[in-house]
């Protein structure tokens, strides 16, 4: 369910904040890479969260596109 709510606040965003939004997900996980590496990471499930939630604003940002 809370991932529904995600996508459906990205649904409502525009191309220019989805690729705010896009660029900050991917500025975090390099982040988290970054304190894995070093063992700096306690919860390192986030990394899989933040790469799928790349993922989700991808596929939103290339509907859009598809449907223009």
């Amino acid at each position: 369910m809370k991932t529904n709510n995600y996508v459906e606040d990205l649904r409502k965003k525009s191309a220019a904040e989805l690729n705010d939004e896009l660029v900050a997900a991917k500025k975090e996980l390099f982040n988290l890479r970054f304190q894995n590496a070093t063992n700096q990471l306690d919860n390192t499930s986030r990394i899989k969260e933040v790469r799928k939630n790349i993922a989700r604003i991808q596929t939103v940002i290339s509907s859009q596109k598809a449907a223009n």
